[in-house]
């Protein structure tokens, strides 16, 4: 049963808001994927932040007229599968992790800071390391000189201990 007028209306009022968040779009297509999968998928997107949700091409073109993201116009046909993030990774990141595990689940674009990529693109913004990860090398990288000058300290305590001991002995 399609939407009513109203119901298409208040679709493309929630995918804009998302939208206008959003720092990324990654589409798919998901023809022949069970719905067993679409869940799985569905899941994961939701506890990566991810809005993820299968829309009429038609409406998502409505919504995204005059956005950054209104390029990616040309890419909408067929059965897609839109997936928008705050983070401008995890959009990515979640559709082609799954795409990976799953061959029915096919990237199609995507557009990250008003450009539009094609699926190459979508699979090299998902390898790239998120915020949490990058952070997590910064600490380690400050870290080194002072582990690795603690380190240099307690080897010195522990030659000078062992030359007082000799001496003594």
């Amino acid at each position: 049963m399609g939407l009513n007028l109203d119901d298409k209306k208040a679709v493309v009022a929630e995918v804009a808001a998302q939208v206008a968040n959003a720092q990324t779009i990654a589409v798919a297509e998901y023809r022949g994927i069970s719905v067993g999968d679409l869940t799985v998928l569905r899941a994961r997107a939701r506890a990566s932040g991810v809005y993820l949700r299968v829309l009429k091409n038609t409406l998502v073109r409505h919504a995204l007229a005059g956005t950054p993201f209104a390029g990616l116009a040309d890419q909408l046909t067929g059965p897609l599968i839109y997936s928008i993030s705050v983070d401008p990774i995890a959009a990515a990141r979640v559709l082609n992790d799954f795409a990976k595990g799953n061959d029915k689940l096919t990237l199609r674009a995507g557009v990250y800071a008003g450009k539009v990529l094609d699926k190459a693109g979508v699979q090299a913004l998902a390898s790239i390391p998120g915020r949490e990860e990058l952070l997590a090398r910064l600490v380690g990288v400050m870290q080194a000189p002072v582990s690795g000058f603690a380190g240099a300290l307690a080897a010195l305590a522990r030659k000078r201990e062992e030359e007082t001991a000799g001496v003594a002995a």
